[in-house]
């Protein structure tokens, strides 16, 4: 397919230098190796080599699509978007002075310069002296992580898909990335969680408010009586809703149980006293004369 299809149906027709630079890297993969050997069809290669371009030129790239279009799972494009980018010697960079004018957070670079050069002291420190060697932080998703958490932190609005987008990495390495950073260096990276008490909260402060035995009686020059009801009546608040509920069904049932027993007394008849059958009287029809008579 001609890379520049791809690009149209990848929303990047109007971008000349990023097809310009795709089309030079498909050519390079053709002259040092064999992709077909790796796994990577024709079309993915473009599509890769479209990714790593816009990479170049701080493009927005569309990976869903891409992965979409390419026919593969996101880890196996991730894997094959690793080699082929590994076969041409190629490193995204992600520079966080564009990230701060892009997103409008200048003032978060040194935040995130700190940040990074303690996480990487912290974790070399934890890897023992035969791997730190091979240990690569110049991975674009390193810095993104590093710049998103930083923005949370100061309570800055940072759209992360884009940045995951900018990085070329995927959701997943990107949430991995940032909880390690989290938890080495919390001190740069992370958020306080504060428990809040519930008088705080408005809803909880109303509700409160509403019971009686929550407020402050001023007036205590009441009768020693209207004290003793108004006590019960607080008594009664007092108890939770469920429990009210409850009692209140259990005296209207003691109420209906008593009128029926009542009723039941009224209508019942002596036991002791005879019943008497009623008598029957069928009387004899008038008889008629006869019209001889």
């Amino acid at each position: 397919m001609d890379m520049s299809a791809i690009a149209a149906r990848l929303g990047l027709s109007g971008s000349r230098p990023v097809i310009r630079k795709a089309g030079e890297l498909r050519r390079l993969c053709d002259v040092n190796f064999d992709s077909s050997v790796l796994g990577i069809g024709e079309v993915c290669k473009a599509i890769i080599c479209l990714e790593i371009a816009t990479s170049k030129f701080q493009v927005i790239f569309d990976r869903a699509e891409a992965v979409r279009m390419s026919g593969m799972s996101e880890k196996a494009y991730i894997r094959s978007f690793n080699a082929l980018q590994n076969g041409l010697g190629v490193k995204t960079t992600l520079d966080m002075r564009e990230l701060g004018i892009q997103f409008g957070c200048v003032r978060l670079i040194p935040f995130v310069q700190k940040g990074l050069s303690l996480y990487k002291e912290r974790f070399l420190a934890a890897l023992p002296p035969s791997r730190r060697a091979s240990t690569d932080f110049g991975r674009p998703v390193f810095t993104a992580a590093a710049f998103y958490l930083c923005a949370k932190r100061h309570k800055l609005k940072v759209d992360k898909l884009k940045l995951i987008d900018l990085c070329g990495t995927s959701s997943t390495e990107f949430t991995t990335v940032s909880t390690s950073m989290t938890d080495l260096c919390f001190d740069v990276f992370g958020i306080a969680k504060e428990k809040k008490d519930p008088k705080s909260i408005k809803g909880n402060r109303e509700l409160l408010d509403v019971l009686p035995s929550k407020r402050k009686h001023e007036d205590d020059s009441d009768s020693s009586a209207s004290n003793e009801s108004s006590d019960d009546d607080l008594d009664e608040l007092d108890l939770p809703t469920h429990k009210r509920r409850k009692k209140m069904e259990k005296e209207a049932y003691n109420d209906w149980k008593s009128s029926v027993l009542s009723s039941n007394k009224k209508t019942k008849t002596d036991p002791a006293k005879p019943k008497r059958q009623a008598e029957l009287n069928f009387k004899k029809p008038a008889e008629v004369p006869s019209a001889a008579n």
